[in-house]
């Protein structure tokens, strides 16, 4: 018998037939037709892996990878081998063989992370976890067994994260007890992101999106030094509230008001509804002398502030009204180039409001910045009214020199817009 084809022809009916004797016995006589086959020399691996025999496995793949080495699934039946052996070390160098050829190779990184974990090595097998679950996410069809082991993993790695995050909290509980410094918070945001614990939002802007600009969810207080004595005034402007309330109560509109036949969409509840109501101080640049005649100091205590004044667009100032159990669905604004000011007036417990990855409570009387551009959303979980004076000035980051020309660049914009065609 000199045909190595007539061989294999029996090797395939000795395993249909499952007799791995003689499927060992015939790959032999192949392998001494041609020792230096990279599939033989597999194949007999195989067969004795079959057999239970690791160690015999071991040389016939170690022979298979010296004649073929950019193969990775040699070197992964390898690793198995040696696996079956229990010879760590060299399980480890055979899987980094193989991603040495190919560094997104699924389950060489599965492989590898399993046998970190088995040595204790809990760093180096989170973070290969986390990268064969991000694997993962692109796989179409997950067998049930597999699954079950990605399940396993996606345990380990929260359980790790939530072990590493308590020992972060607990060594930088003095640096990030209260409200932070800007530094301290950035610091906190990174590293919540690092384990899991928040997103970071980035601008989305339905209109000018400056460029260049942080993408700050809630701005440092340091940027507003008016913010003192703007809020030294809260008692007298939510006494002027009150009073429009019970004087001007057909000034107030909803915020929500959609053009007659836009589809369902997260406004629909809210629209034309006063679950969220407001009444306008400023409304893009225009005064509402009614609304300001009913609340003198509110007006002057707008006028005082250095708020950015665009013809048609800016500034705003409205007191926003969210009746109980309202709720304003995520959203994003228009440009990044302003920052909205909230002021609230009355804000009883259950009120919330999120921006980004940050959610604060309203406190009467504290007024704070932020970029609306964020995606942001507000709850009133309480029974009764929750009211803020909220409007808009110059985002801080932006220099004078910005500011004026994006003014000069709105008038130029408007002008063409408005010019008769030639």
């Amino acid at each position: 018998m000199n045909d190595i084809a007539t061989v294999l022809r029996r090797v395939d009916e000795a395993r249909a037939k499952g007799d791995r004797v003689r499927e060992a016995a015939l790959l032999d006589e192949a392998l001494r037709l041609a020792p230096n086959s990279p599939q033989l020399l597999n194949g007999r691996g195989m067969v004795a892996l079959a057999m239970n025999r690791a160690a015999d496995a071991v040389i016939f793949f170690r022979r298979a990878t010296d004649c073929d080495p950019q193969q990775p699934a040699l070197w992964m039946n390898l690793a198995t081998a040696l696996r079956g052996c229990g010879d760590d070390d060299a399980e480890q160098a055979a899987l980094d063989r193989v991603l040495g050829i190919d560094r997104i190779h699924f389950m060489a990184q599965l492989r590898m992370a399993e046998l970190q974990q088995r040595r204790g090595q809990v760093a180096a097998a989170t973070q290969s976890w986390s990268q064969v679950l991000a694997l993962s996410d692109g796989l179409e069809e997950i067998p049930p067994p597999l699954q079950a082991r990605l399940d396993e993993a996606r345990a380990f790695v929260r359980g790790r994260m939530a072990a590493l995050a308590a020992e972060i909290d607990a060594g930088f509980a003095d640096d990030l007890a209260g409200q932070p410094d800007p530094d301290v918070r950035r610091f906190k945001a990174g590293i919540d992101h690092l384990l899991g614990r928040r997103r970071i939002y980035r601008n989305e802007c339905a209109g000018l999106h400056y460029p260049f600009l942080p993408a700050d969810e809630f701005f440092d207080r340091s940027h507003f030094p008016w913010l003192d004595a703007l809020e030294a005034q809260t008692d007298a402007i939510r006494a002027e509230l009150h009073n429009l309330l019970r004087q001007g109560a057909d000034l107030l509109r909803p915020y929500v008001r959609q053009e007659s036949g836009t589809p369902d969409n997260k406004w629909t509840s809210l629209d034309g509804s006063l679950d969220w109501g407001a009444c306008f101080l400023w409304e893009y640049g225009v005064r509402n002398d009614a609304v300001c005649d009913l609340c003198p100091q509110t007006a002057a205590a707008l006028d005082a502030l250095p708020r950015s004044y665009i013809g048609g667009r800016a500034p705003s100032a409205f007191f926003s009204l969210l009746k109980p159990k309202a709720h304003i669905p995520a959203h994003t604004g228009v440009t990044n180039t302003r920052a909205i000011v909230h002021l609230p007036l009355i804000v009883p417990p259950g009120c919330s409001f999120r921006v980004g990855g940050e959610t604060r409570q309203w406190e009467e009387g504290k007024a704070f910045a932020f970029d609306d551009t964020i995606e942001h959303e507000a709850w009133n979980d309480s029974d009764t009214l929750r009211a803020v004076l909220i409007f808009d000035v110059w985002n801080p980051y932006l220099t004078n020199r910005e500011q004026e020309l994006l003014r000069r660049y709105f008038a130029l914009a408007d002008q063409s817009a408005h010019r008769p065609d030639a």
